[in-house]
């Protein structure tokens, strides 16, 4: 159920893909953080530049923070936790089951990678397997 309609990009990324390994591309897993419980981290080099989550197309939904005030408890931190804050919105995935590696970076002021104006992930340096990767929240959300 939910797969049988998927969009235009959709379909040409899984054209694009058809003879390709579902690790191929893939940077980084989710793991245990330093940082703050879960994080991000490299399970093989990353070259300064490289865009790390390709594939990795959902696109940002963004919802009204007054919406979110009187939800319960666990809805509204699911909002705290991983949503952008914008301008009196959150932005996030279309739905929180589609959370994906990025959706789970730690903040940090010695970021190691940053976003474009996509929120499309790149490595501000060489990253090193087995190194956690971060981004500077304040850089992209308030």
């Amino acid at each position: 159920m939910g797969y049988g309609h998927q969009s235009v990009a959709q379909a040409n990324l899984n054209r694009s893909m058809r003879y390709r390994l579902p690790h191929d591309g893939v940077y980084v897993r989710v793991a245990p953080s330093k940082i703050h419980g879960v994080g991000v981290k490299a399970i093989r080099p990353i070259k300064k530049g490289s865009y790390i989550f390709r594939g990795d197309a959902v696109s940002v939904t963004w919802i009204s923070q007054n919406r979110v005030k009187n939800l319960p408890k666990e809805l509204a931190r699911l909002y705290k936790d991983f949503a952008i804050s914008k301008r009196g919105k959150y932005g996030c995935p279309p739905s929180f089951n589609m959370l994906t590696p990025a959706w789970y970076l730690n903040c940090s002021k010695r970021a190691n990678v940053a976003c474009d104006e996509n929120y499309d992930f790149y490595a501000l340096k060489d990253i090193k397997k087995g190194t956690e990767l971060t981004v500077n929240y304040q850089t992209f959300s308030e």
